[in-house]
C-alpha cells in the first residue's frame, strides 16, 4: 500500500507547498475564485487540444500542455488588466464570467468527444492516484522554479497583494507585477489541473489559507498552518479513498471541507475572545 500511495502522496505535498503560498495572495487580494477560473480556462485549453488530431487523444501529450498553458496566459493577461480601484465592474464579476464561459465552452467542446463523461470527471476531480514518479519530478522542478521566482521578488508580490495603494505610491507597476503573478500562477494551475482536476486545485489553494487565517495573522504563521493542514488532509484523503474505494480527488475535497469545519468549531475553544 505504501509503495502504491507514495507517488500520489508526494504529488499532494508538492501541490500543498505552492498552492498554500499562492492562496495567501489570492485571499488577501479578495479574488477567491481566480484559481477556479484559471483552472477552468486551463481545462478548456486541454479539451480543445485533445480534439485536434495532433494530440492523438493523449491527455498527457506535450501539445495538450502547451495549448492549455497558452489559454491560461490569455486569462492571466485579462485578469491583470481589470484590477483598478476606479473600475466600474468588480474584478470578481469578470473572473466569474470567465469561469462560466470557460466551463460552458469546455462542455460544448466535450460534446464532440466519444468519452465526454470520463473527460468531464477527470477535468473536475482528476485522478491523482494515477500520477507517475516522472510527473511528480517534473512538477516539483516547475513549482520549485515558480517558488524561487516568488521568493526573489517576494517584497513586490506581497506589496501589491497586501497594500496595492502603497505599492503604487512606491512606483511599483501594479499592472506589470499583476501579470507576472498571474502568469506564474498559470504555470502552476496548468500542471495542477492535469494531475488533480479543477475542484481539488481550488481546495489546495483556498482551504489551507482560510484555515490558517482562523488562527494566525502573520504570513509566516499562516503558511506554516496551511502547509501542515494540507499535508495532514492529503495523507488522510488519499488513505480514505483507498480504504473506502472512493474517487481520490473527491475524497480529498470532502476531507478538506470536514477538517475546515472542525478547525472553525475548535477555534473558540483554543483561542477564546
Amino acid at each position: 500500500m505504501i509503495a502504491f500511495l507514495a507517488a500520489p502522496f508526494v504529488a499532494s505535498l508538492i501541490l500543498t507547498g505552492i498552492h498554500a503560498y499562492l492562496g495567501v495572495h489570492v485571499v488577501e487580494r479578495g479574488v477567491i475564485f481566480v484559481d477556479l477560473s484559471l483552472a477552468q480556462i486551463a481545462a478548456l485549453g486541454a479539451t480543445v487540444a485533445l480534439l485536434t488530431p495532433w494530440s492523438n487523444g493523449d491527455p498527457h501529450a506535450p501539445m495538450v500542455y502547451w495549448v492549455s498553458l497558452a489559454f491560461t496566459f490569455l486569462g492571466a493577461a485579462v485578469f491583470s488588466t481589470i484590477r483598478s480601484k476606479r473600475a466600474r465592474i468588480p474584478q470578481e464579476a469578470i473572473i466569474g464570467i470567465c469561469y462560466a464561459g470557460a466551463s460552458a465552452a469546455a462542455i460544448l467542446a466535450m460534446s464532440k468527444s466519444t468519452s465526454e463523461s470520463e473527460h468531464l470527471k477527470d477535468m473536475l476531480v482528476g485522478n491523482i492516484l494515477a500520477v507517475s514518479w516522472s510527473e511528480v519530478g517534473k512538477t516539483a522542478v516547475l513549482y520549485g522554479a515558480v517558488g524561487l521566482f516568488h521568493y526573489i521578488f517576494r517584497h513586490k508580490f506581497l506589496a501589491i497583494s497586501m497594500n496595492p495603494e502603497a505599492a503604487e505610491a512606491q512606483g511599483i507597476s501594479i499592472r506589470l507585477w499583476d501579470f507576472l503573478f498571474y502568469a506564474s500562477f498559470g504555470f502552476v494551475v496548468t500542471s495542477s489541473v492535469a494531475i488533480a482536476g479543477v475542484l481539488l486545485v481550488f481546495c489546495y489553494l483556498i482551504v489551507p489559507s482560510v484555515g490558517a487565517m482562523l488562527y494566525a495573522e502573520s504570513v509566516g504563521r499562516r503558511l506554516a498552518i496551511g502547509w501542515t493542514m494540507g499535508t495532514v488532509v492529503s495523507a488522510l484523503g488519499v488513505y480514505l479513498s483507498l480504504k473506502l474505494d472512493l474517487p481520490t480527488g473527491a475524497t480529498i475535497v470532502c476531507t478538506f471541507g470536514l477538517v475546515l469545519i472542525i478547525m472553525a468549531i475548535a477555534r473558540p475553544l483554543l483561542r477564546p475572545s
